[in-house]
């Protein structure tokens, strides 16, 4: 039997691959913990500056949680003795995430499936794929996901995909700011690789603590928000990493990041 997660990395790149085509890449709970270990160790191996999200196949990205009769370890199911739901503390997961995240959208991205997307930093998808919350066909809300749409899609968009369940195009989603860009399907790789290979050769120390800065100042008023960027500023600044590319700025050659 295949991995339902595939984990590995190429060059400076940690890929995690929802290996389940045949389920459409859903999800349950083996999943879940296996993406949120994926994430952990590119986290600490010192070596990826990035991590691809994907699906095996080119149907489905995630078809969110795995409905069938005999799926084990549904999203549906309760575990009253934890203090976090495992889909919760993978979305945790990737909030705190020190690495830039890309989904690459190789197909349909739905209910639990877009929630992932949703979560991701960037994301380029194929311009056949289709996205959507279909929670509201079989009598449930999104409310899972619902946090990180909040935060991406403009509110009377999500209010309807919420309500109606029902399905969007990837070129409606690239104006409502869900994808970073959509390319015919052949080309997706080309996109993908043109992205990462702008993340990839900037400082680690830069997008790191740029991250954790912007995902604190979003939930933040404009005068809190300007208050942590003057303290973080400052020793963002005598950080290893910024002393190397102000020095290779100034010497006219390419930095040395030691991610320091």
């Amino acid at each position: 039997m295949s991995e339902p997660v595939l984990i590995e990395r190429r060059d400076h790149v940690t890929w995690i691959t929802l290996n389940r085509e045949a389920r459409r890449n859903a999800l349950n709970e083996d999943v879940v913990r296996r993406i949120a270990a994926g994430i952990d160790a590119a986290g600490s191996d010192g070596l990826s500056r990035a991590i691809v999200l994907t699906g095996a196949g080119d149907k489905a990205f995630c078809a969110g949680a795995d409905l069938a009769r005999d799926a084990d370890g549904s999203a549906f199911t309760a575990r009253f003795a934890q203090p976090r739901h495992f889909m919760v503390d993978l979305f945790k997961r990737l909030l705190d995430c020190q690495l830039p995240v890309v989904a690459r959208v190789n197909g349909h991205a739905m209910a639990g499936g877009f929630g992932l997307l949703c979560a991701c930093d960037m994301a380029v998808a194929a311009d056949d794929i289709r996205i959507g919350t279909t929670e509201s066909r079989i009598g449930l809300s999104p409310m899972m996901i619902l946090p990180h749409m909040m935060r991406i899609l403009p509110p009377r968009r999500l209010q309807e995909m919420c309500i109606t369940g029902e399905p969007f195009s990837s070129r409606e989603a690239l104006e409502w700011g869900v994808l970073n860009y959509v390319v015919p399907r052949a080309e997706l790789d080309h996109k993908l690789d043109w992205l990462l290979a702008r993340i990839v050769d900037k400082s680690p120390t830069a997008i790191r603590l740029g991250k954790h800065a912007f995902n604190a100042m979003r939930d933040m008023s404009l005068g809190e928000a300007m208050e942590v960027a003057q303290v973080m500023i400052h020793g963002m600044s005598s950080t290893e990493d910024a002393r190397e590319g102000r020095a290779a700025f100034q010497e006219k050659r390419v930095p040395v990041w030691t991610g320091r």
